[in-house]
């Protein structure tokens, strides 16, 4: 067993070794089935002390405050009777239940927000410099499918803060306006300030005591300071078992034609370790959690609603829920968080955060460095994957797109670059190819001295002599394949999780990020889809063509295994199917890799000499077998112990 021989063993372990890496759960996902299983057992325990706080807010939108005091209206026309029955019911916080609901919109350049003195939320968000797949203002969320506030105890009554109105304050003073701000004047941040004040004892709005939501926005940013102020407030809010929920629910809106299955919409969340997990993409999902978090983000497949913790988070609750929703096709999924504050009653709080709205782009959310980009599915599982990703595709991937070009232009270099790397590989991949294929008469020929099938085994060991003498490896061929395999996997996250590709158009296709339909189907195909792909199918073709090509250059290997040649023909024709409904810029890379891969094939036959090489083993098989150092160590181990490997047997 010569060095060649060994090393192919090797590599065919380390192929099986590294699908079943590949396949296995990683250890995040362990991590995330034994947390899981861990926060079910704590959470059995807490339920005899807190309450759902999910199930408390679709309560509150099927009950709200407002609709129970349109009930006691009924009732009664006396105000004093409405007031002490709100009173009752909402304590020192029942004053609130009304007020005037004037928005104030901030812009800084790249984000519209809205804030509504109801709740003291924000009431919408807009991304200016991006739009809906058909050409509608972008927005993250809006008011009427969104819930956010505090949720605690006050006179041993429960209050949620959504339902009620806040005073609200620009820039330090009371505002009453309606008239838009624009945080880039003089580059300074204009701050929002929602307050809610308590009654005392003389039934007037105490203005030493209040809830104070403080936002912050700065010009060109994408980041948005949020505080959380309680001051003055001892002994008058209870919180459950020393926690404050702040509650956020938000109906997502759909903003892509499609979404393919790795970019789907759901909840991300980092640990304070620096972990980052996910709800499920594919289908409903829930969570809740005893460990502390450092952000939560609703997460879509090119845009992002995060909450982030100047210190932590604890006892998350998540959830996503896809409903029949009044919106329609407008509709994407219902997210649900529910995050933990930790309180005592007494002292001010403050509480520092942050929310980040904007894009998955790469280089704008790791510039916050809070880990966001981790949302940007790179591979982030495989380190392979993720390294290309990170160090080698989206640096060149940003450079050339600040050159100005056209992304199809831009792809088009990428994968030339990537052929001009690889081609020492694909070199040392074909001419070891051609060492097997000048050896096939020989190997033909043993195939006819061992005809029956009980000497396949005989016949295998010939075959393996044969290589053997001759100095070839047939494992040699795997190297290049297995070290390629990487780039096309990282490829095939990148492309598709690229928001530089979004709405990006080239030749027939209008969006790089998604399908190229040049023909919609009347119906639809199982696996496959209700249009055609143009790109798709030409790289499929080009797929089966190399294919045809390879299985020409190796026909010894593929005529031993006929099984093999069949399914090396399907596997394309199965990618059909899948990329049909993927980024058009996915299909079309591998339709160029393709492309160039038949050039470097042309341009590397022309240079080896196939009759050289045939020379060449017959010249290796007239030399003496070279032993390997494992060979001579063995074989020195064997002495040792006093047999000889080298004597022949009588």
């Amino acid at each position: 067993m010569n060095r060649n021989t060994i090393i192919g063993l090797v590599l065919i372990f380390g192929i099986f070794i590294g699908w079943s890496l590949l396949m296995k759960p990683s250890e995040e996902e362990l991590e995330k089935q034994q947390r899981r299983q861990d926060s079910i057992e704590m959470v059995r325990f807490e339920e005899m002390q807190r309450k759902d706080s999910l199930a408390r807010v679709r309560e509150m939108q099927e009950d709200s405050i407002v609709k129970e005091a349109d009930e006691v209206l009924k009732i009664t026309k006396d105000s004093s009777v409405l007031s002490q029955a709100l009173k009752t019911k909402y304590g020192v916080f029942a004053h609130a239940l009304a007020g005037e609901n004037e928005l104030i919109t901030i812009d800084n350049g790249l984000v519209r927000i809205t804030f509504s003195p109801r709740g003291g939320r924000i009431y919408s968000v807009e991304l200016k410099e991006y739009q809906t797949f058909d050409s509608l203002p972008l927005i993250l969320f809006d008011s009427d499918t969104t819930l956010f506030g505090l949720q605690f105890y006050a006179d041993n009554k429960a209050v949620f803060t959504g339902d009620l109105f806040f005073t609200p304050y620009v820039n330090g003073k009371p505002w009453k306006g309606t008239d838009e701000f624009f945080s880039g004047d003089n580059e300074q941040p204009v701050i929002v300030s929602m307050r809610l004040y308590p009654v005392g004892q003389d039934e007037i709005p105490d203005e030493n005591k209040f809830i104070e939501y403080v936002y912050t926005i700065a010009p060109d940013e994408y980041m948005i300071g949020f505080d959380i102020n309680l001051v003055g407030l001892d002994n008058a809010i209870a919180g459950s078992g020393n926690i404050i929920d702040l509650v956020w629910k938000t109906d997502l809106r759909k903003q892509e034609k499609v979404v393919d299955r790795f970019n789907g919409s759901t909840i991300y969340f980092r640990f304070t370790d620096g972990e980052v997990d996910y709800l499920s993409e594919t289908k409903d999902d829930e969570e809740s959690l005893t460990d502390k978090v450092k952000w939560v983000s609703f997460k879509q497949h090119f845009f992002s609603s995060t909450i982030i913790a100047n210190d932590q988070f604890v006892n998350p609750v998540m959830k996503t829920l896809t409903l029949e929703h009044p919106a329609g096709d407008r509709y994407l999924k219902s997210m649900y968080m529910t995050l933990g504050l930790p309180y005592n009653q007494i002292g001010n709080h403050t509480y520092g955060m942050q929310f980040y709205f904007g894009p998955n782009s790469y280089k704008v959310m790791r510039s916050y460095k809070q880990d966001l980009e981790r949302q940007i599915p790179l591979g982030w599982s495989f380190f392979l994957m993720q390294w290309i990703n990170r160090f080698a595709v989206i640096p060149v991937f940003d450079y050339l797109g600040g050159l100005g070009w056209n992304y199809g232009i831009i792809i088009l270099v990428l994968t030339i670059l990537l052929k001009i790397v690889l081609f020492p590989i694909a070199y040392k991949m074909y001419r070891s190819t051609a060492k097997m294929r000048v050896l096939k008469p020989e190997v033909d020929e043993l195939a006819k001295k061992f005809p029956k099938k009980e000497d396949a085994m005989k016949k295998q060991q010939a075959t393996m002599e044969l290589y053997r003498k001759a100095g070839v490896n047939p494992m040699a061929g795997c190297v290049p394949m297995l070290l390629q395999l990487p780039i096309l996997l990282a490829m095939f996250r990148f492309f598709p999780s690229s928001i530089e590709l979004r709405q990006q158009p080239f030749l027939w296709a209008h969006d790089l990020s998604s399908y190229d339909s040049i023909f919609n189907l009347p119906f639809n195909i199982p696996f496959y889809g209700d249009h055609v792909s143009l790109f798709t199918l030409l790289m499929t073709v080009s797929t089966i063509i190399y294919t045809w090509m390879n299985n020409q250059m190796m026909g010894s290997s593929t005529t031993q295994m006929p099984g093999m040649k069949t399914m090396m023909y399907l596997m394309p024709v199965m990618f059909l199917g899948i990329f049909n409904n993927y980024a058009s810029a996915l299909s079309y890379y591998y339709l160029l890799a393709n492309l160039f891969t038949f050039g470097q094939m042309y341009v590397i036959r022309q240079t080896i000499n196939e009759d050289k090489i045939y020379s060449q083993l017959q010249e290796n098989k007239k030399k003496p077998a070279k032993k390997s150092g494992f060979q001579k160590r063995l074989e020195d181990a064997a002495r040792k112990r006093g047999y000889n490997p080298n004597a022949r047997k009588k």
